[in-house]
């Protein structure tokens, strides 16, 4: 398990990163210091950036602009740091012609510290025929394979990139609890981005939300529900609120105001939020800008 010493599973230190002639931005000026021995969730909508903040944390493509680091190290430095981090990518890639069997021979080949007892119990445990190829394996089977591999590495960070999107909800609900059981066995890391708010919630107990190429909130979650509330309201009192309150979004009715506030209010008509509500409330509010943005720029 991490230490007090451990560094960041990521240090971004004003990260940006641009595509194409145009410079399309997919990150833009990116802060973020995330603590050791977390399970940590990021969301956001297509486009938002988080493939490619995972992608650059695997050291597949390369910063624009700003650091990065990765377990306090420049990301895929050498082959000791890619041993330590594990990626599954959107759709569980693996190979078509090669058998189950192969997929383990190949890691453990690949893989110095490769576990192959782990990677055997976990194959039975889950079904899987050795000998079958794993282009004729359910996409619940190829996950699986996917995950199993990843972890056998006995990495320090498991990174995941949209792994059960394309799942139906008993395959999700499997890759889930075998996630966070090769968390606890490896007393590992962990970054989960999915489009799916109820895994999210299931299994991470950090939250990054990253909206128009930036972070919008980060923190524990637990602490992030704690300190915001749903409050509702007579329109007019929300011209009176104190200064220590944050209004993120608001929805207004002809005679009362409900809305999502960050606050240091301890009394009143406040009510629990979601978390649900809670990322819907800040991926409201990153829009809206860019919606307003988008408007000063066309006149």
């Amino acid at each position: 398990m991490p230490n007090a010493d451990s560094p960041p599973v990521f240090r971004a230190r004003g990260l940006t990163k641009k595509y194409g002639r145009r410079g399309k931005l997919a990150l833009d000026g990116v802060d973020l210091s995330i603590p050791p021995g977390r399970v940590i969730g990021l969301v956001g909508p297509n486009g938002a950036g988080k493939s490619t903040l995972l992608h650059l944390a695997c050291g597949l493509i390369e910063p624009t602009a700003g650091s990065l680091t990765v377990l306090g190290s420049t990301p895929a430095a050498n082959a000791s740091h890619l041993a330590r981090v594990g990626f599954v990518a959107q759709n569980t890639p693996v190979y078509g012609s090669f058998t189950v069997a192969e997929h383990l021979a190949l890691g453990q080949k690949l893989n110095p510290a490769w576990d192959s007892a782990l990677a055997q119990r976990r194959i039975r445990q889950v079904g899987l025929n050795p000998s079958q190829k794993a282009g004729h394996l359910s996409g619940g089977q190829r996950a699986q394979l996917a995950l199993t591999i990843a972890a056998a590495k006995r990495p320090e960070l498991l990174i995941f990139d949209e792994p059960a999107a394309a799942l139906d909800p008993l395959a999700r609900q499997g890759f889930l609890q075998n996630l966070m059981e090769f968390v606890r066995e490896l007393g590992a890391s962990a970054v989960l981005s999915s489009h799916l708010l109820g895994d999210i919630e299931q299994v991470c107990d950090y939250l990054i939300v990253l909206c128009d190429s930036q972070v919008q909130l980060a923190g524990d979650t637990r602490d992030l529900l704690a300190g915001h509330a749903r409050l509702v309201a007579p329109r007019a009192d929300f011209d009176r609120l104190p200064p220590s309150v944050e209004v993120i979004s608001v929805e207004h009715s002809a005679d009362h105001s409900s809305a999502i506030v960050r606050t240091g209010l301890t009394s009143g008509p406040l009510h629990p939020v979601s978390l649900e509500e809670l990322v819907l409330a800040y991926m409201t509010r990153a829009a809206a800008g860019v919606e307003a943005a988008n408007w000063e720029v066309a006149r």
